[in-house]
Order: C-alpha cells, then sequence, then structure tokens
C-alpha cells in the first residue's frame, strides 16, 4: 500500500514536471515570436470583444456570417470615423509640435536650467555650451562613433520596423473578420482537448475569467475615450496649442494607473509655461485635471469599470512594465487581460488552499465555551465562504 501511494505521489510530480515544461516552452515560443504576434493578438481581442453582438444576432435567427458581417462592418465603420476624424487633428498637432520645438529648448536653456541652477547651486548649462559639447566628442570620439554606429543601425532597423507595422495595419481586417466568424468554432476545438476531469472547474475559471476581463476593457477603452475627449477640449479651451495632442495622450494611458492624470500635470503644465509663462494658464491646466480626476473618480469609473478586475494599482502597474519588458509591444497589449485570468486563477488558488489539509490541519479545532471565545471552525467556514464570494 505504501509502496503505491509512493509510486502516485511520483506520478503526480512528473505530470506537473510535464505541464510546467510545456508552460515555459509556450512562453518560449511567445517570447521569439511577439514581433509578429502583435495583430493576431490585437485582432483575437477584437474578434473576442465582437462575439457577443455576433451572437446576439444569431438568436434573433440571422445566420452566422449575416451577423459576422453586420458587426464587422459596425466596427470598420466606427474605426473609419475615429481615423477621419482624429488623423488630420492629430497631423496639425504634430505639426505644431514641430514648429513648438525651438521655444521648448529655448524656455529650458534661458529659463528652466538657470531657475534649477540658482536653486540647487550645479552648473548644468556648461553641459548644453556647444564649445563643451565639441570638447567632449572630441575626448571621447571613439566611444561617439560606435554611438553613432548604433544609432544608424537602430534607425536602419527602424525603418523595416515602420514598413511591419503597415504590413500589421493591412493584415488587421483580415484577421478579425476570420477571429470574428471562427470564434465559436475556435473555443469549441480547444475545450474538447481539456481533460474531461478538470473540464468542470476550467469552464468555471473560464465563464469568470471571461466575465471580469470582458467588463473590464469594454469599460476601460469607453473611459479612455471619454476621459481623452475631455481633457483635449478642456486644455483646447485653456489654450495651449499642443491641448488636443496632449489631452488625447492622457486619454489613452489612463488604464496605467496615475500615469493619464500625471501627464496631463506634466506635459500640460510644462506646455503653459512655455507657451503663456503665467500662473493663470498653468492654474487653468490644474482645472482640467482636477474635473477630469472627478469625474473619472465619481462618474465613469464606479459606472463602467467599477472593481471588474480586481487589482492593485501596483499590480497593473507591474504587469503593463513586466509585460513591455519581456515581450515588447505584445506583452503591453496582453499585460492587462493576462493579469486578470492569472487573479482569477490566484483566487481560485486561495479558495483551494483554504479547503486543504495544509490549512485546516488534522487536528479538531477547540471549541471555546460561550462568552469566551468563538467558535474556530465557524470562523474559519466564514473565511471560506468570503473566499469563495
Amino acid at each position: 500500500m505504501r509502496h503505491d501511494e509512493d509510486l502516485a505521489t511520483i506520478a503526480t510530480f512528473y505530470r506537473r514536471v510535464q505541464w510546467a515544461a510545456l508552460g515555459l516552452g509556450v512562453l518560449w515560443v511567445v517570447w521569439l515570436l511577439a514581433p509578429i504576434l502583435s495583430p493576431f493578438v490585437f485582432a483575437a481581442l477584437l474578434g473576442w470583444l465582437g462575439d457577443p453582438m455576433v451572437d446576439r444576432l444569431e438568436a434573433r435567427k440571422i445566420s452566422r456570417n449575416t451577423a459576422v458581417i453586420l458587426v464587422f462592418s459596425l466596427m470598420s465603420v466606427v474605426l473609419l470615423a475615429a481615423a477621419i476624424l482624429l488623423v488630420p487633428v492629430l497631423e496639425q498637432q504634430i505639426m505644431t509640435l514641430v514648429k513648438s520645438l525651438p521655444g521648448y529648448r529655448d524656455w529650458l536653456v534661458n529659463t528652466a536650467l538657470p531657475w534649477l541652477e540658482h536653486r540647487t547651486g550645479l552648473q548644468i548649462l556648461a553641459w548644453f555650451n556647444p564649445e563643451h559639447l565639441i570638447q567632449l566628442l572630441q575626448e571621447h570620439w571613439q566611444s561617439a562613433g560606435g554611438i553613432a554606429a548604433a544609432v544608424l543601425g537602430y534607425v536602419s532597423r527602424s525603418s523595416f520596423a515602420l514598413m511591419g507595422w503597415f504590413a500589421n495595419i493591412l493584415l488587421l481586417p483580415v484577421l478579425t473578420f476570420f477571429f470574428l466568424r471562427d470564434w465559436d468554432l475556435i473555443v469549441g476545438r480547444i475545450g474538447a482537448l481539456i481533460p474531461r476531469d478538470h473540464y468542470d472547474t476550467t469552464r468555471r475559471l473560464t465563464l469568470e475569467s471571461n466575465e471580469v476581463l470582458g467588463g473590464f476593457l469594454r469599460g476601460q477603452m469607453l473611459v479612455m475615450l471619454i476621459l481623452g475627449m475631455l481633457y483635449a477640449l478642456g486644455l483646447w479651451m485653456v489654450g495651449l496649442d499642443l491641448g488636443i495632442l496632449i489631452g488625447l495622450v492622457a486619454g489613452l494611458l489612463t488604464f496605467v494607473p496615475y500615469l493619464g492624470p500625471a501627464s496631463i500635470v506634466v506635459f500640460g503644465g510644462l506646455a503653459s509655461l512655455v507657451q503663456f509663462g503665467d500662473w493663470q494658464h498653468l492654474a487653468g491646466v490644474g482645472i482640467v485635471f482636477g474635473v477630469g480626476q472627478l469625474v473619472e473618480s465619481f462618474w465613469l469609473t464606479p459606472m463602467l469599470v467599477g472593481d471588474r478586475i480586481g487589482l492593485h494599482p501596483m499590480a497593473v502597474i507591474f504587469a503593463v512594465m513586466a509585460g513591455g519588458t519581456l515581450f515588447g509591444f505584445l506583452g503591453m497589449l496582453l499585460a492587462l487581460p493576462v493579469a486578470a485570468v492569472v487573479n482569477v486563477l490566484l483566487r481560485y488558488a486561495q479558495e483551494r488552499y483554504r479547503q486543504s489539509r495544509l490549512y485546516a490541519g488534522d487536528t479538531p479545532a477547540i471549541l471555546l465555551q460561550s462568552g469566551e471565545g468563538f467558535d474556530v471552525d465557524d470562523d474559519a467556514e466564514n473565511d471560506n465562504d468570503e473566499a469563495t464570494k
């Protein structure tokens, strides 16, 4: 009997090693294929977001192909309208930014750095002196040559990367259409590969992850869109030449906690100081920031997002930074979805731990008399109920 138990333990250990090796292998393949996986992942996200609409149309006796065409056309019209409205505005804002760069340079050299030198006593302006820069270049010309070669290599690689971006943009609608059309088929085939003794648990965790992630992503996209428009309109009313660009960037960065509001304060404040140099416009930027925070905190986030993802802001920031470091743009794209799914799995692991022998132990709990304490079993059971909820 003891021998059979040892064999079962060894077999369980080897199965876990095999699953761990499979997981590491998948991560390695994803890391290798990260440069070409981005359009597939983004198209899969769009297909997943549009699949509920296709299912609702199917429930109204509309064929799958017709429903897919209708939903795909609607998504295409929305994205095309956004591009038609935003691209000319962004182009104008970028041209304004390029024309404003000499003014930002002059403000940095003539205003900001002298003020900083006066406050700190550091000699910072010397580093921006052309003669000093030429002297440094002559002293370290070999290192500078290596840096120049690296820069040229990066520029050449960037040109190929730009071509890859255009190819991905052209490939994205095709992939999205196929993901929309075959989403249920893909899910069914993946479900057929799950071991039958783990099917119910996997199905429960998948449904919970789908609910959490779907609600969060749809709500977060609306929050980003509304805040971007609100910030852009507010900074434009303040009078900033780059207000629309700064507002849209801040709205886009809202998915990272504190980064969107910080960009309004930093970039908006800097733009107001360079363009106007008075406290009135700086106060206007502060008012836009305050209004945006009130709208987000008391209306947008509670109504559209809530606490669906259940992650601490530090966990979100870490997930985005870790994803970007490990897998580049693909990692940043997958950071929040993966973090949401991992959070669901961690809650399930906590639930299993609360029900395990390691947590409960083998010895019976001591029951205290009434008035002297509380029932340990009841308290543990209440903790299990709360963890399950």
